[in-house]
């Protein structure tokens, strides 16, 4: 099965790039051919074309949740109801708009299972810094081993030795 890991988000405004933080550490563990692991600045219609061509796409982003605290880690699938910080994008359709548009122009190579490994983010920090919050930060290994047992239901794969 052929699958892409994103991690979304802005890598300079703090606590809104969790995604990318996760996605540095899901790289020491994963070899394998079948599974890309990637970062993601976008949402909406530029978010699919990166997912375009895999059988699974797992993104990892920041998430507004009614329930739960700052640095909850959550798993959900893209039809949930859940509001992914950069799955929509005010100058563009949300990623859910653009698939249903991809899938109404025919669009054959979209996947057939889309995940969320969402860390919830109550107030996203308006300043910039390339720090997370501590709650934040605690809640990325959470978010990397939840991605990796992602993974592990779907497929066989080599956890990378780390020396």
């Amino acid at each position: 099965m052929k699958t892409i890991i994103l991690g979304v988000g802005n890598p300079i405004l703090r606590d809104d790039g969790a995604g990318i933080h996760v996605v540095h550490q899901l790289r020491q563990h994963i070899e394998d051919p079948t599974v890309t692991v990637d970062e993601a600045y976008t949402g909406g219609m530029n978010l699919l074309d990166m997912i375009l061509g895999y059988d699974k796409a797992i993104l990892i982003d920041t998430i507004n949740s009614t329930t739960g605290k700052n640095g909850d880690v959550k798993r959900f699938y893209l039809r949930d109801s859940v509001v992914s910080c950069h799955s929509y994008n005010p100058h563009d359709l949300s990623l859910q708009e653009a698939l249903k548009l991809a899938q109404k122009l025919g669009e054959n190579h979209i996947p057939q299972e889309i995940v969320i490994i969402g860390i919830v983010v109550k107030k996203m920090p308006v300043h910039f810094g390339e720090q997370l919050s501590k709650k934040i930060a605690a809640a990325v290994p959470k978010a990397v081993e939840m991605t990796l047992n992602e993974l592990r239901k779907t497929q066989q794969w080599r956890k990378k030795e780390v020396t």
